[in-house]
């Protein structure tokens, strides 16, 4: 066996130990919504529009126990949906979780990332969230996944990142010594994670971090195994990040942080450095912002295949003869107070909820216009907070 099969075989034990994500299975759809998994709201916070068809190909690569293969399918009506994943267990629990939701149109297959060509046909919108930092090879692995992403695709990506796991990664290493030869038992490496936890000094940084960041969820054994006993991980920092997505050849988005990533929300006393940092590329910016904030756990991010077109709406003209409807990810409309596509709090004006009433996804923004007070540089903000979706005419 080689050492990519070796870890890939400790990787499936893991989650056939204990499978992962561990939430409950329920009779009806999950509440609430992801928008990164919806695939309107995604489209639309990549292109600035909504998207031309819904009735896509959606491919959860590394799925675990359904947890998101469930939203995908939930999310995305029109859609169908198939997921896969290396650990047999596992999958067995994601099919018992969409079967019991009526998530009826995704199918399963027991195959690792690399091997993902055996699945006919291509992608439209291809999720990933969690796993190309536990292979073996995530250049490999992103590069398979890459070759079954559809021309004007998009590619949905999460892996760790180092800054913001430093104690993680010392938690994962005293672990393993502390097994010594029974590394690999990781019910054992779950009891010995604890002791340590429960017998180190509440001073200590390595428990703090843990009270401040990960012990609610790792009251589950499942996310405490996740986290610290797993067999393969690999953090990253911007320029080892950068280096896995030129390796895709896909062209690389954005993140879906984007507030994270502005440099004025840790410099804005010093627009002298700001200045300075205007000289650098987006790629030095983004590691400067991490180094200065090095709160980075994860990188949440899209790719996409080209070609992707991205719509520009600073032509009056183009803009008044759009159709505008609501995002499909916000909670409360109709209300002035209502969560926006990320579950922030939002107050709309009198005349933007007033606009917001009137986008019933047939009338054009200049229909809309002749009844509301409203301008088109409050449209165009609209569209910024990522409130309502635009179809071109």
């Amino acid at each position: 066996m080689s050492d990519s099969q070796t870890v890939s075989a400790a990787v499936a034990k893991l989650y056939d130990t204990y499978p992962f994500p561990p939430e409950p299975i329920l009779d009806e759809p999950p509440p609430g919504y992801n928008w990164r998994w919806n695939w309107l709201a995604a489209y639309n916070f990549c292109t600035g529009r909504k998207p031309p068809q819904q009735d896509i190909r959606i491919l959860d690569a590394g799925c675990g126990s359904g947890v998101g293969t469930e939203y995908l399918v939930h999310l995305n009506p029109q859609a169908q949906v198939v997921g896969i994943d290396l650990s047999a267990g596992t999958l067995e629990v994601a099919k018992k979780r969409c079967q019991s939701s009526g998530a009826d149109r995704v199918e399963f297959h027991h195959l690792s990332i690399y091997d993902v060509e055996q699945i006919p046909g291509e992608f439209d919108l291809i999720n990933c969230v969690g796993v190309l930092h536990h292979l073996p090879d995530p250049i490999r692995g992103i590069q398979a996944l890459a070759k079954k992403l559809a021309p004007g695709g998009l590619m949905h990506i999460f892996v760790y990142g180092e800054l913001g796991r430093w104690e993680v990664q010392l938690m994962q290493k005293a672990i393993a010594l502390l097994q010594g030869n029974k590394k690999g038992d990781y019910r054992d490496g779950v009891q010995v994670g604890r002791q340590i936890f429960a017998s180190l000094p509440e001073t200590n940084r390595l428990v703090k971090r843990e009270k401040e960041r990960w012990a609610m969820e790792n009251q589950r054994d499942e996310c405490f195994a996740d986290m610290y006993v797993h067999p393969q991980e690999t953090d990253y920092n911007i320029d080892t990040l950068f280096e896995l997505i030129d390796a895709s050849g896909l062209d690389f988005v954005g993140f879906s942080n984007p507030g994270f990533w502005q440099l004025d929300r840790l410099l804005a006393k010093a627009p002298e450095l700001i200045e300075r940092a205007g000289e650098l590329t987006e790629r030095q910016r983004y590691r400067l912002i991490e180094l200065l904030d090095p709160e980075v756990t994860h990188y949440e991010f899209f790719l996409s295949r080209p070609p992707l077109t991205k719509s520009d709406w600073s032509a009056d003209n183009t803009l008044l003869a759009a159709i505008p409807e609501l995002n499909p990810c916000i909670d409360g409309f109709p209300s002035q107070c209502l969560f926006n596509y990320d579950y922030q709090i939002v107050n709309l004006s009198t005349a933007e909820f007033e606009f917001m009433q009137n986008c019933d996804g047939k009338s054009t923004v200049a229909d809309i216009l002749t009844k509301v007070q409203f301008g088109l540089d409050e449209v165009r903000n609209l569209m910024k907070l990522q409130m309502i979706l635009l179809t071109p005419a």
